[in-house]
């Protein structure tokens, strides 16, 4: 009994249990439901929360961006406010005129200028012309004002009182005009052949190689030298200077002057490029960089004498004009320490070690001297004209004197030059006899010592005057030819086979003539020389053949003549035929590997041993051929037929390994 009913108790215990847990899981579903439906709505109100504030947005974004540009606007109308102000003050000081404070009515005139540069750079402010124009006419005003000022201070009978304002006056007016002349202005006045297509002071417009033909188109070539100080200005300084010197201060005028310009003067040289260098400086400089040193001196010279100096004259003369001991003083004092700067780079490579490759360049400065020198050139101011006068005496000897040191140097890098081609003891022997690289380089070397012909007979009567300088040149260079064939002949003595001695001297010669009859050369060396040494590659040619083709075209070979069939033996014959194949195989495999550059020459060389070797070959093989065709294996004592010879003469010279 007891166990049913413990039964039905379990039983009653276990469904309420898994009733509760049926209640319990539809209330977590449906508080699930409740949770999704409430996180919709929260979606869908965020949703419609983000597109309501997305106008509002691109206001606040807006708002932003306006009071950035608001910023930006008031920025720049201060900066226009500004200068509204600094006009407004040095108008004040300009209408209450110089005579109360003549420093602030200077500067009040440097700030009216720079209002002008500002307001004319500033073409976007709307009412910039009418500000210029207003600047402009009150800038005509304080101009007039201050001449007047100055004439009132000159004309007046308390001139000493007034001494130390026009001092300051003189100082002030002189800085205030003496700017450094930028590059770029400078490259405008020159001639269009010479400016610098890159615009940099470094490139200098030019390759250094290309400076002689600078020259060339320098002569008929018109300079503008820069203005350096208004022409309106002028008159002023030129009055003042005359007053102070008729005070007795003209000591005073031209230390004035010259510290003033002299320091712009160089400054407008050091912005070009210009360096100063020592001797010790150039030696360690690496050739490549110290030629275009060298190529950019030249146009700086240029640019100095026919532009800086030639300006600075110009204001000399004129603010000195009538007062003949200060004119050439100031001018000299002014420029001398920029001419030591330029002429110190000229001397380093004059008194630099010599090289053969410096003779171009020293050339190239000689010329730039003697052009810078020379009377014969009339378009522009030389430097004999520009330092005129018993002050510039110091500075007309220092360029002359470079251009005597650069002759001289040029004329013992020359001489050098002859030497070491004589002397060249260079091992680099040509296995192949073609032509060696010191005739090349001896060559080119001379072709464009022709470009300079102008320039050395120049040079020659710098040290012979009087002597023929047409004849000095070709002497000279006679002298060189010689000195290299004399040269060749030694390193051809390295050869141990004679016939590659002879080709090897061909070669060479021929290359010297060939050079010689294609350049200018030939009218300077004459007719004479060259068929001379046309013979002496026609000797070395027939010597080779003779050296080479001697024992195979002689007798004792198939290419002899070796008599008649009747009288020959078939084991003579063979004997004949096995020494000509194995001589003639040497001379081709060794031939081959031996060059004659010239095609004209080859083919020549070619021809004149195959007029020789086949016509004896041909009757030897017509007369004696039978006794082995008619033998055993023909073909080994028979190897080639004429034309197989003449196939192989072919393969001759052409330098193959």
């Amino acid at each position: 009994m007891g166990v049913p009913i413990l039964a039905a108790a379990a039983k009653d215990n276990l469904s309420d249990k898994a009733a509760m847990m049926r209640d319990s899981l539809h209330k977590s579903q449906s508080i699930t439901d409740k949770m999704v439906s409430i996180l919709g709505s929260f979606d869908h109100r965020l949703s419609a929360l983000e597109t309501a504030m997305r106008p509002t947005q691109i206001r606040t974004h807006a708002i932003r961006r306006a009071h950035e540009n608001i910023d930006k606007t008031l920025k720049a109308a201060n900066v226009i406010l500004d200068r509204f102000d600094l006009s407004r003050e040095a108008e004040a000081k300009i209408l209450r005129g110089p005579h109360e404070d003549l420093e602030g009515y200077l500067d009040s005139i440097e700030q009216l200028r720079s209002n002008i540069r500002f307001f004319t750079n500033n073409k976007s402010f709307k009412s910039s012309d009418g500000v210029v124009s207003h600047a402009n006419n009150l800038l005509s005003k304080a101009i007039s004002k201050l001449e007047h000022e100055f004439k009132q201070l000159l004309s007046s009978y308390r001139l000493l009182i007034h001494l130390h304002n026009l001092l300051n006056y003189l100082i002030h007016l002189t800085n205030s005009f003496s700017k450094p002349v930028e590059p770029d202005r400078l490259y405008e006045c020159l001639p269009n052949s010479l400016r610098p297509s890159s615009g940099s002071p470094e490139a200098s417009g030019k390759n250094p190689s290309n400076s002689h033909t600078d020259h060339i188109t320098a002569e008929n070539a018109v300079y503008n030298p820069p203005v350096l100080i208004p022409p309106r200005v002028l008159p002023l300084l030129h009055d003042l200077a005359q007053h102070m010197v008729q005070a007795g201060h003209a000591q005073q005028c031209l230390i004035i002057y010259r510290d003033t310009r002299s320091q712009v003067l160089q400054e407008s040289l050091h912005q070009l490029g210009v360096e100063k260098l020592s001797k010790d400086d150039v030696q360690k400089i690496q050739w490549e960089v110290l030629e275009l040193k060298i190529g950019t001196w030249i146009h700086f010279m240029r640019i100095a004498v026919k532009l800086l100096f030639a300006a600075e004259r110009k204001v000399c003369d004129q603010m000195f004009e009538g007062i003949e001991s200060l004119k050439d003083q100031c001018f000299a004092e002014v420029t001398r320490g920029s001419v030591a700067m330029l002429l110190s780079f000229g001397d380093a490579i004059a008194k630099s070690k010599r090289s053969p490759e410096k003779l171009f360049v020293l050339l190239d400065m000689y010329e730039i001297m003697r052009e810078l020198h020379s009377e014969v050139y009339i378009y522009y101011l030389q430097i004999e004209t520009l330092f005129s006068g018993k002050a510039c005496k110091e500075i007309r000897e220092a360029a002359l004197g470079l251009t005597k040191r650069l002759a001289q140097t040029a004329k013992e890098t020359f001489g050098d030059f002859e030497e070491a081609v004589e002397k060249d003891a260079t091992r680099t022997a040509v296995a192949d006899g073609t032509v060696h690289p010191l005739t090349s380089y001896v060559i080119n070397y001379v072709k464009f010592l022709f470009d300079y012909q102008s320039t050395l007979k120049q040079l020659f009567q710098e040290f012979e005057r009087g002597d023929d300088s047409n004849s000095q040149l070709a002497s000279v260079t006679m002298r060189i030819m010689q000195a290299l064939q004399t040269n060749l002949e030694g390193k051809s003595k390295q050869y141990k086979d004679p016939a590659l001695t002879n080709l090897f001297l061909m070669n060479n010669i021929h290359y010297m003539v060939r050079s010689v009859r294609r350049s200018e050369a030939k009218d300077l060396l004459g007719d004479d020389w060259v068929q001379r040494h046309r013979r002496i590659v026609q000797q070395h040619a027939n010597q080779y053949k003779r050296n080479a083709w001697t024992k195979v075209c002689g007798g004792g070979s198939a290419g002899g003549d070796g008599g008649n069939s009747s009288g020959a033996s078939r084991a003579l014959v063979k004997d004949r035929l096995k020494i000509f194949n194995l001589q003639f195989e040497e001379l081709h495999q060794r031939q081959s590997q031996w060059t004659v550059p010239d095609s004209e020459l080859r083919e020549s060389l070619r021809l004149a041993v195959a007029e020789v070797l086949l016509p004896a070959y041909r009757s030897f093989i017509k007369r004696f051929g039978v006794l082995v065709e008619n033998g055993k294996t023909p073909h080994k004592y028979i190897r080639y037929s004429a034309d197989d010879l003449d196939r192989m003469l072919g393969e001759f010279f052409e330098g193959k390994t």
